[in-house]
């Protein structure tokens, strides 16, 4: 077995399992924990606990231990999981996360400060352990009968102390085989104690009295350190010729939870488990299976339920053990239908098949200039194989991004405490997939906007009590697919962007000349200028103009967008526009001259031509009128300075970007095209309207059409729509 892959195993599950118990406990924190979401956490830890044991991670062992320990006193009742409890079990998450990572940095030595604030969270979490209610104290000499067993109809039967009760009734054959009722007591005592002992005689009528017969019962109260089954050995030879009990004490039981818990997961029947923890023994597991044996055939009596019935094992041992045989199965299940596999494998696997799309579509070029009819459809048929390979791997890539959304519940609950402001978080679309490396990139600039939203947008309550507004602001995360695309908002109910203090700001910094007029989107957009801030003072969370210009770089490296709506005192939506894939794509392949462009599928609307009375007009105007609505547009022929005027007819491509159409003038149209993303390097970096290279089957380069920044060199470049519909 590879320990290191296993290691590596263990901390990315580790870290899973803690993310799922944040999750949980800030559930908690908004409604009252039902018993699924406290078992998912004691769970949670109990695993942890489990598996860093496996590997000798003695520091999260002894601190999960602490945790787990508070957690089953509230599974069992004995706590409640409200006031101070959610915090102190998030700050334990936090912990173990810590130390989690502290053996993924390969780190031998804990650290001081770490290992202090551990030994801090254990004295927190000892309090809680401190008050659980003692167990009952009965002395067993002042009230036998009580304090041996507590048996009422209908209950749960357990020792009430923490000493073995043995319940004795024998047989009337005893003294016949020559057995001494007594001497098997005097045998029991050399394994312990008799604490206490009632003698019981269930006599029958006078006239029916046999002499020779025996008619005596024990209850006992036993102090013993010895185990179950050797406390039944000592009635291994009467073991026919009576009816004897074993119940364990209090402490037993948990013991018996705690060792059924910490059993292996593998698949094993609800006997064998009982036998494995000690609290049955084979000879009361046969005497369970003869009973079940012996029912009738259309009765179905599961083995536990015979086994609580008899008094051999009690209910809350029988409940652990199914829950155990239900976690291995769940486990197990899971195990079969997901399988991890390295992220470096997977970009492997969709490079090649990256340049096996390339080279398909060099293969599809050499069959249509072949002209063989057989070749071709030959050639269509891989083409098609390739497509579906090619969808099909760039699936496995394809997350949830509410694994991303959830980790922000956390954050807002605790910036708003640092605040001093009551903000709750509403997320929407959380099943909205997009691909991995999206999804890990757009982390930060999402936290950014969040926190962000929260110090400047969030008013104080005093402020929203002023305007009307609810006491308790409210922050959006919302996902959705559009045109190809995925879009992210995050909106708040705050104040608004101030458009006068924006500008002000920016004239200051020299951002903007004097005079210069600015649309209410264009001043907006100032705000993702480098060192751009209106924050009065820097503190923790803003102030010194940096996060705003990253989140815009971020996004813009990954071939995206963002936009801003806002109102003044009534709140703001920052809205981030990002492709799907970063990998492979549908395009639309283009030609200008001699020169070839691919525009992304999704984005094409259609294809007209541009006529010869608009072309003659494009000295006065660049837009034609499509079906009555004004189409601005643009010639990348222009775009991009190429030699050379279109000698045949011209074609308009409509595309659509957020919302807002334009037009692409080309001069051919080459059809659909599977198109492998490659980035342009650091040079190019400045160029305009182009997201990317890719190549052709001919083994050509050709551009990639970046929408968006077309799009808006045509909205900046044209009068506003309402004169350029009245000039049509």
């Amino acid at each position: 077995m590879n320990l290191d892959a296993a290691l590596q195993t263990f901390l990315i599950e580790a870290r899973e399992l803690l993310e799922g118990m944040e999750s949980a406990l800030l559930q908690t924190e908004q409604q009252a924990a039902d018993s699924e979401t406290i078992n998912a956490i004691f769970r949670a830890a109990h695993t942890i606990k489990g598996s860093a044991g496996l590997f000798g991670l003695d520091d999260i062992v002894k601190f999960t231990h602490v945790v787990e320990s508070v957690l089953d006193k509230i599974r069992s009742n004995e706590l409640a999981l409200d006031g101070d409890l959610p915090s102190l079990f998030l700050e334990s998450c936090d912990q173990i996360s810590a130390l989690v990572d502290n053996i993924g940095n390969d780190n031998d030595a804990l650290d001081p400060a770490l290992a202090g604030k551990g030994t801090a969270l254990i004295d927190r979490l000892n309090v809680y352990l401190g008050v659980a209610p003692a167990a009952i104290a009965v002395a067993a000499a002042q009230t036998p009968t009580a304090a041996v067993v507590s048996a009422d109809a209908g209950s749960e039967i357990v020792a009430e102390t923490d000493n073995w009760h043995i319940s004795l009734r024998f047989g009337p054959d005893v003294f016949r085989n020559g057995m001494d009722p007594l001497a098997f007591l005097r045998y029991l005592q050399t394994l312990g104690e008799i604490v206490a002992i009632e003698t019981l005689a269930e006599l029958p009528a006078f006239d029916q009295f046999d002499a020779e017969s025996c008619y005596a019962g024990f209850e006992i109260a036993f102090k013993s350190e010895a185990d179950k089954a050797t406390i039944e050995g000592v009635f291994e030879f009467v073991r026919d010729d009576a009816r004897i009990n074993i119940l364990p004490p209090r402490s037993r039981i948990a013991d018996y939870v705690e060792l059924i818990r910490a059993l292996p997961e593998e698949e094993m029947r609800l006997g064998d488990i009982l036998l494995q923890c000690g609290t049955l023994t084979s000879q009361e597991l046969e005497h369970g299976l003869s009973a079940q044996a012996a029912i009738a055939a259309d009765v179905s009596l599961p083995l536990g339920s015979i086994l609580v019935d008899s008094g051999n094992v009690q209910p809350a041992v029988v409940q652990a053990a199914v829950e155990k045989q239900q976690q291995v199965k769940d486990a197990k299940t899971k195990q079969q239908r997901l399988i991890r596999v390295d992220a470096d494998k997977l970009d492997h696997l969709i490079n090649l098949i990256g340049e096996l799309v390339i080279g398909g579509a060099g293969n599809k070029l050499l069959a249509h200039r072949s002209a063989i009819a057989e070749l071709m459809e030959s050639s269509e048929s891989i083409g098609q194989l390739i497509e579906e390979v090619r969808d099909t791997a760039l699936s496995l890539r394809m997350v949830q991004i509410g694994e991303t959304f959830t980790r922000f519940q956390r954050v807002v609950r605790d910036v708003s405490k640092e605040l001093g402001k009551d903000i709750t978080l509403i997320v929407s679309g959380a099943e909205t997939e997009l691909d991995k490396t999206v999804v890990e990139k757009i982390g930060d600039p999402l936290m950014h906007l969040v926190r962000n939203s929260m110090d400047h947008g969030i008013e104080k309550a005093d402020v929203r009590a002023e305007r009307g507004k609810p006491l308790q602001g409210t922050i959006q995360l919302n996902a959705r697919h559009d045109s190809g695309s995925i879009v992210i908002e995050v909106s708040d109910d705050g104040g608004g962007l101030n458009k006068d203090k924006i500008l002000a700001k920016a004239l200051e910094k020299g951002i903007v000349a004097p005079g210069q007029t600015l649309t209410d989107q264009e001043i907006y957009k100032l705000i993702f200028a480098a060192g751009f801030s209106t924050a009065e003072q820097v503190t923790n969370l803003s102030g010194r103009g940096v996060g705003m210009d990253v989140v815009r770089q971020n996004i813009e490296a990954l071939r995206g967008t963002i936009s801003i709506d806002s109102e003044m005192g009534v709140g703001s939506t920052m809205r981030i526009r990002l492709p799907l894939t970063l990998a492979i794509i549908d395009g639309f392949l283009v030609q200008v001259n001699e020169s070839a462009f691919v525009i992304p599928l999704d984005m094409v609307v259609e294809c007209i031509e541009l006529s010869a009375e608009d072309r003659l007009q494009e000295n006065t105007r660049s837009y034609i009128n499509l079906r009555g609505e004004v189409l601005p547009y643009i010639r990348l022929r222009d775009v991009f300075d190429i030699d050379g005027q279109s000698e045949g007819r011209e074609n308009i491509v409509v595309v659509q970007y957020a919302g807002v159409k334009a037009g692409v003038v080309v001069d051919g149209l080459l059809g659909e095209f599977q198109t492998v993303i490659k980035p342009l390097g650091k040079i190019f970096s400045h160029i305009r309207g182009i997201g990317g290279s890719t190549i052709l089957g001919s083994g050509e380069v050709a551009l990639i059409i970046d929408v968006a920044g077309l799009i808006e060199q045509v909205q900046a470049q044209e009068p506003q729509p309402l004169q350029m519909a009245n000039e049509l």
